[in-house]
């Protein structure tokens, strides 16, 4: 099931000294690509490391060279059951029936845990900007200086974080503009986007990073729900890679005399009032080992925050994977990961 994180193909005691006279008063051609607004992506992603962590939230920045961020904190040292969100999608777009269907099963969706909730954390910091490099000290016990490229897209209308270095994470995206965190879009505007989105993503599994970039993430592939209107659905048929019988379905994956390797997926709104959605996957045959209807085990729970233009148009999202195992942290599977039509 690692593998079907790739599959979308046809989804703290240091002091910071102050800054110095140059950033005290920054004018607001300064703002980061003049944005004010992101969602971002991070995470310390180590393979020999079982302490790793992934955040999502957003940075809002002020003309003052000050920044604030609220972040939503998945870590292996604080493993977090997954959560249910409450949304059941309707027989329009799922099926109540088992066996062959060209519709994923009717099943409430799962996300990380929390995140139906608060962010865990907020901090403030200053900023710079030099050329097309962000600097930001955040002001917390622990030194954490963050660096990262400024791309502007070419209408103008978003501005992308690409990673330089961090002191403390290893992997990031970011999107801004200057729509309000609040500003986001519907499911029916998410399913009509009418331009290509393609995923970038860094995931840690087993010990091991695997990096995957330029991947097709087929929207149009989904199904809208005519009733539960805040969500998407659609049933991967088959895979080459993931549902295998040595990948956890010994009687009923790939390789098997059923041979059953199609993945359920479900994209669901998780807050009206601001930019998150989450993407819920797993192997059918998984549930199917066990007896199941709806996947009760290591299924991929991926947090989403929407990326939003200065327009209020949907451009995609950045997101993280948080899925802790129930059983050792050796089977948890984390990502960081960007579905963009600005990469």
């Amino acid at each position: 099931m690692r593998t079907a994180a790739a599959i979308l193909s046809f989804v703290l005691a240091v002091t910071f000294l102050p800054a110095g006279p140059a950033a005290a008063v920054v004018s607001a051609a300064s703002l980061p690509g003049g944005k004010t607004t992101f969602v971002v992506s991070q995470g310390h992603l180590k393979a020999a490391s079982q302490q790793n962590w992934v955040r999502l939230g957003d940075y809002r920045f002020a003309a003052n060279g000050t920044v604030s961020a609220a972040m939503y904190l998945w870590w292996q040292r604080r493993p977090q059951a997954r959560q249910r969100t409450g949304t059941v999608p309707d027989q329009s777009c799922t099926t109540k029936a088992g066996g062959k269907q060209s519709r994923p099963r009717t099943c409430e969706v799962l996300t990380a845990g929390g995140f139906t909730g608060a962010p865990d954390e907020s901090r403030t910091g200053t900023y710079t900007m030099s050329g097309n490099v962000l600097t930001i000290r955040w002001k917390i016990a622990q030194a954490w200086t963050e660096q990262w490229y400024v791309r502007t897209s070419p209408d103008g209308k978003l501005a992308r974080l690409d990673l330089k270095q961090s002191t403390l994470a290893t992997h990031g995206y970011g999107y801004g503009s200057n729509a309000a965190i609040s500003t986001r879009r519907a499911m029916s505007s998410v399913k009509a986007f009418p331009r290509a989105l393609r995923q970038d993503l860094t995931s840690w599994a087993g010990g091991k990073l695997v990096t995957a970039g330029n991947q097709p993430f087929g929207l149009s592939a989904f199904r809208a729900c005519s009733a539960t209107t805040s969500c998407l659905t659609y049933l991967q048929p088959s895979s080459n890679t993931a549902c295998q019988k040595e990948g956890g379905c010994p009687k009923y994956g790939g390789g098997t005399r059923p041979n059953v390797t199609s993945i359920q997926y479900y994209l669901t709104m998780i807050s009206k009032s601001d930019r998150r959605d989450t993407l819920w996957h797993w192997c059918t045959c998984l549930a199917m080992e066990r007896g199941e209807f709806c996947y009760t085990g290591n299924s991929h729970v991926k947090p989403l925050m929407q990326i939003i233009d200065d327009t209020g148009a949907f451009r995609g999202w950045v997101g993280a994977e948080a899925s802790f195992s129930t059983g050792s942290r050796a089977t948890d599977m984390l990502a960081v990961l960007r579905i963009s039509d600005f990469r």
